[in-house]
């Protein structure tokens, strides 16, 4: 798979979601990382998207198995960190009950929850609750607007630069073919993890939602749980005060659980 390295130190295993690219993970996440030394970040794109092929790949069993062998290439045996958004997250959480003891710490943004296909799932109505009347271009607007719960030329900017460029190369035939066994054989839950989790989710995500995410609750009996008002799918972009303050927290937890 090809990624994208910064940093050096603990490694930071990065996932991003359906469709987009590495991109979505570096934008909301180096940031944060500029003030958080000894942190060796990696950002791969998964199969069929960014500029991953996905030769061989037909299914989400066949993703998982693709980072497990990244994982294997590129950390090793070496306690990880683990950061995952919406269908990332739903692979993270594969991830670390297969290897919970080597993931040292796991952080969800806006994962899907119990509920892996949207018509199944528990939504809520989506609203822009703030704007500050920025014109886009019709093109970038389409891509946006479904999505915009803060709607303004900074969030604009930024879901032009992390998210839509990986819109635009993804491969949706292998998309398309991998959909069709889009659930995991197995899991993602295996039992519990109890290492230190983070699960952030927009009172307003339109997409993922939040009520099917509290419901995994009980297999993360160390995580905290967060409903952010004012924040959508992009809850990285709509509220990044918010969202670096708990990542940082979430870090604390990691470090002080040795």
């Amino acid at each position: 798979m090809h990624f994208v390295e910064h940093g050096a130190g603990t490694p930071v295993l990065a996932i991003h979601g359906w469709t987009p690219d590495h991109r979505l993970m570096l934008g909301c996440l180096e940031p944060f990382f500029e003030t958080r030394p000894g942190y060796r970040r990696l950002y791969p794109d998964l199969p069929a998207m960014g500029k991953s092929p996905a030769d061989g790949i037909d299914s989400s069993d066949d993703v998982l198995a693709a980072l497990e062998k990244f994982v294997d290439a590129e950390i090793g045996a070496e306690p990880f960190l683990l950061v995952g958004e919406s269908y990332g997250g739903y692979l993270s959480r594969a991830l670390t009950h297969r290897r919970p003891d080597q993931v040292r710490g796991l952080a969800l943004i806006c994962p899907i929850g119990t509920n892996l296909f949207s018509p199944d799932r528990t939504l809520p109505e989506f609203e822009v609750r703030r704007s500050d009347g920025v014109e886009l271009d019709p093109a970038l607007a389409a891509q946006f607007d479904g999505l915009a719960v803060v709607r303004t030329a900074e969030t604009a900017r930024r879901f032009a630069e992390e998210i839509l460029p990986g819109l635009q190369i993804a491969d949706r035939e292998a998309m398309v073919r991998i959909y069709e066994r889009w659930e995991l054989s197995e899991g993602p839950e295996l039992g519990t993890y109890s290492g230190p989790s983070l699960i952030l989710t927009g009172r307003q995500d339109n997409a993922t939602g939040y009520e099917d995410v509290y419901l995994l609750l009980p297999h993360y009996p160390y995580a905290s749980f967060v409903v952010l008002d004012t924040a959508g799918h992009n809850l990285q972009i709509d509220q990044p005060v918010l969202f670096d303050a708990l990542m940082g927290e979430w870090l604390d937890r990691v470090a002080q659980s040795g």
